[in-house]
C-alpha cells in the first residue's frame, strides 16, 4: 500500500471533541462532565454546540442528544462511555 493511501494515527492532542446539546438538559450536563474529564486527562480538545441556536444541528440531532462527534463524525449519543472516548480518542 502506498503512503499516500495510509492514514497516519492522529494525536489526541490532535483531536477535537465536539457534544452537541441543548440548555437545561441532565444527559447534556452528564455528557459535558465525561468529554470535559476525557479530554483534559488525553489532551483532546473539546467544544460545545447548542441546537437550540443552529438550525442544521437541530435538524440532524434533535432526537439524539448529547452527542459526541469526534473530528466532526458522530462517536455516540445520549450517554458516554469515558473509556469508549478515550480509545477513539487513541489514548
Amino acid at each position: 500500500m502506498s503512503a499516500l493511501f495510509r492514514r497516519t494515527k492522529k494525536k489526541p492532542a490532535d483531536r477535537v471533541v465536539t457534544l452537541v446539546g441543548k440548555p437545561g438538559c441532565h444527559l447534556c450536563d452528564d455528557a459535558r462532565r465525561v468529554v470535559r474529564e476525557v479530554c483534559e486527562e488525553t489532551g483532546a480538545s473539546w467544544e460545545e454546540k447548542d441546537i437550540t441556536v443552529d438550525e442544521e444541528l437541530h435538524r440532524e440531532y434533535w432526537e439524539q442528544i448529547p452527542v459526541v462527534l469526534i473530528d466532526d463524525e458522530q462517536h455516540t449519543f445520549w450517554r458516554v462511555d469515558p473509556a469508549r472516548l478515550r480509545a477513539a480518542l487513541g489514548s
